[in-house]
């Protein structure tokens, strides 16, 4: 996979999504721990980034809090401990974990894999520090 073009048409047939534009399209993942636990979701952006005006990046990116409802040391630590894949950054007034890959030469598994590490972080995170499933 090698063009924004193919890792949309591979989304939209592996994953519910919920909006696309251009440069941006929109996913909810769904997770369960067990069956006696409600289903929480998920959701995720997937967005086209061009670097440097020459090199085509795609960003993975989740919200998973409020910045004024959470201590945001307290997520930081937290991720510091525990997240291998991602970074947590302030976008408008949400917290959100993101990771960029370069788009040329990206193979699947580089893919699914981040994106099913940071999603899984984020809920995690937003399960613990919200208690809810808001996003």
């Amino acid at each position: 996979m090698a063009t924004w073009r193919e890792l949309v048409t591979f989304i939209k047939q592996s994953y519910k999504v919920t909006r696309e534009e251009p440069e941006e399209i929109r996913i909810r993942l769904r997770f369960r721990k067990d069956d006696e636990e409600p289903e929480r979701t998920q959701l995720v952006v997937i967005a086209r980034e061009v670097l440097d005006k020459r090199e085509e990046w795609v960003q993975i990116a989740t919200p998973f809090a409020r910045i004024d409802e959470v201590d945001v040391r307290a997520v930081l630590e937290e991720i510091g401990h525990t997240t291998v894949v991602g970074g947590c950054v302030v976008m408008g007034d949400y917290l959100v974990l993101r990771h960029s890959l370069p788009l040329i030469n990206l193979d699947i598994n580089e893919f699914t894999d981040p994106l099913e590490l940071v999603t899984g972080a984020a809920e995690t995170l937003e399960e613990e520090f919200t208690g809810r499933d808001d996003y």
